[in-house]
């Protein structure tokens, strides 16, 4: 027992030896905090994060620099008194239970004041994997950009579609609208490779078309249906009772069925000024969204079905979900992985190592680290704002209210008029419920060019960059990714039926394999936060490939504490491979 204790000290010590190794990466930011000034030549922080801070009705800018570091004082400490005496809500009314507000939903739903969430949490030490601060993110595109250009093009484009069926993607005009614009940005058109970083040109795309737009740009995002097979069907269950495409995953002896709750159609929030500058000063109105009863649950059939699902997902469950269904359909482990041979020659099976308990719980263990390693990065290094917040500054560029805003001249331009035409229609017909939006008496805007959002709280209450579902899916399907064999074909290939009432088989042009769907289903999930608007494109892209590195760290530290000879072959996001 005594050798014992010293073997599984020399484990632990070599482990963390292991960690200790890896660089500490320089974390480098965009360089814009302290860049845009008003007239008296203080930082409007316009291309930041302060949601929940003191907002001026008008301008929607915060009402004070000294507020936003207050804020970085919290955030650099991670001392909970600093962060109580951060400002929240509208100016005036810190510590006040329920201010006042601006919006009709608001004061009609009498919402509270929503605080900040985990800023401390990227201070923070773990055990095992890499340090929360020991991997990095490049910096995130500048507010006077082109690539902030295709990016909001894209999310205002998302909008407009986000009731349209993924089945009916290759046949509907709007479709088409869409990917001309893209592909006439000068992103994607005629990039100045000279003058890009190696993280931009990584993120450069397109052209576009009907296969290629608002997908991922991992290997097997591009083949099959939009969705991953992972988010809609199911396994036999127990008995085989079920087929796949009744999409009901056994769970033990239970079930999950892979229907979402269908959330109204055609109805978008915080498209009035108002509303805006509410959700910006904190408003709560989480859970607020209405939704239908016939029906009220379906296959993921439209964006919105897929911004719903990560609305409330519990960040690893479509991962779990989808482990259970490579489980059930019998997909070998990675070749390298022990075990795999007939039970009269291994004489053991996998169970509390290399199989199923293993990997299932291992799933939970890579989503905590992913979390804190991308709070350090959004509150600790970036702090960039929303996509919500772009939507404001347009609004005003647009309506020619642009006192500090001139660093908006390109995202507007860029926009188009044509595009901003649309936005403005949309927008009308949702806000025609609130006859004085002409005499909008704060914003002063006759037009609504606010970028649509699918929550009615709008995004979550901390920064942009990176994102924590496009994290959390990065580490989870690298994981999945280790130990399945990542080169299997799937027998299966659905997609919903317009009416999201079934799902219907699909004739693919190539196989669909165990590593592509799982790269879709990361992609899915990550860019299902862009359709609901709380999310660019670059916190997709970067996110999921912080949350790679922290999944790989784990499983090289973990491989120490095992007796046996084994290896696993992780396919990367980027393409090559690592072997563990």
């Amino acid at each position: 027992m005594n050798n014992r204790r010293l073997e599984a000290l020399r484990v632990r010590q070599e482990a963390a030896t292991l960690a200790s190794q890896r660089p500490h990466l320089n974390h480098i930011s965009n360089n814009e905090e302290y860049r845009d000034r008003n007239n008296d030549n203080k930082p409007t922080h316009l291309a930041n994060f302060t949601k929940g801070l003191p907002h001026d009705v008008k301008t929607g800018l915060i009402v004070s620099s000294e507020h936003y570091q207050q804020f970085i004082r919290g955030i650099d400490s991670g001392d909970i008194r600093d962060f109580k005496q951060t400002p929240l809500g509208p100016d005036g009314q810190d510590g006040v239970k329920q201010p006042s507000w601006q919006s009709q939903i608001a004061c009609e739903k009498k919402v509270k004041v929503r605080a900040w969430e985990s800023q401390g949490a990227g201070l923070t030490f773990d055990l095992q994997g890499p340090d929360a601060q020991a991997v990095t993110m490049p910096p995130a595109p500048t507010l006077d950009s082109q690539e902030l250009v295709t990016e909001m093009m894209e999310l205002y484009s998302m909008a407009l579609l986000r009731d349209v069926p993924f089945s009916q993607f290759n046949s509907l005009s709007d479709v088409e609208t869409a990917i001309a614009r893209l592909n006439n940005t000068p992103w994607v058109k005629s990039p100045n490779l000279r003058q890009l970083s190696e993280a931009e040109k990584s993120r450069l795309r397109g052209p576009f078309n009907r296969q290629t737009v608002f997908r991922g740009i991992t290997p097997g995002d591009n083949v099959g249906p939009y969705i991953s097979q992972f988010l809609l069907v199911g396994t036999p269950g127990l008995g085989r009772i079920h087929e796949y495409k009744d999409g009901l995953i056994q769970y033990g002896s239970i079930q999950i069925n892979q229907q979402v709750r269908v959330a109204e159609p055609y109805k978008d929030y915080m498209t009035t000024w108002e509303a805006w500058v509410d959700v910006q000063n904190g408003a709560d109105l989480r859970g607020k969204e209405a939704y239908c009863n016939s029906p009220a649950y379906r296959f993921l059939t439209t964006p919105r079905d897929l911004a719903t699902y990560v609305h409330y997902d519990a960040l690893y469950q479509a991962y779990l979900n989808a482990c259970f269904i490579l489980l059930g359909s019998g997909i070998d482990f990675d070749p390298g992985i022990p075990f795999q041979q007939d039970d009269y020659k291994d004489k053991q099976q996998g169970f509390a190592q290399f199989g199923p308990p293993h990997i299932l719980t291992l799933l939970t263990e890579v989503a905590t680290r992913a979390l804190k390693a991308v709070r350090f990065q959004k509150f600790n290094v970036h702090r960039r704002l929303r996509p919500e917040a772009v939507g404001g500054w347009v609004d005003r560029y647009a309506n020619h209210n642009r006192q500090d805003l001139e660093v908006m001249e390109t995202l507007v331009n860029g926009l188009g008029e044509d595009l901003l035409q649309d936005i403005a229609l949309h927008n009308h017909k949702q806000n025609q419920q609130f006859p004085d939006r002409q005499k909008d008496p704060h914003g002063g805007h006759p037009h609504s060019f606010l970028l649509p959002m699918a929550f009615a709280e709008g995004s979550p209450m901390h920064p942009a960059y990176g994102a924590g579902h496009a994290t959390v899916a990065g580490a989870c399907v690298t994981l999945l990714k280790a130990f399945f064999d990542h080169g299997a074909r799937l027998p299966f290939c659905y997609q919903a039926h317009a009416s999201g009432e079934y799902l219907e088989k699909v004739n693919c042009s190539q196989p669909l394999t165990v590593e592509g769907e799982l790269n879709k289903l990361c992609s899915n999930i990550a860019i299902g936060r862009n359709w609901a608007g709380v999310h660019y494109f670059t916190d997709y892209i970067e996110s999921i490939r912080l949350g790679e590195q922290i999944a790989l760290g784990i499983l090289e530290e973990q491989k120490l504490t095992y007796g046996e000879n084994f290896s696993m072959t992780v396919p990367l996001f980027d393409g090559g491979s690592v072997r563990i």
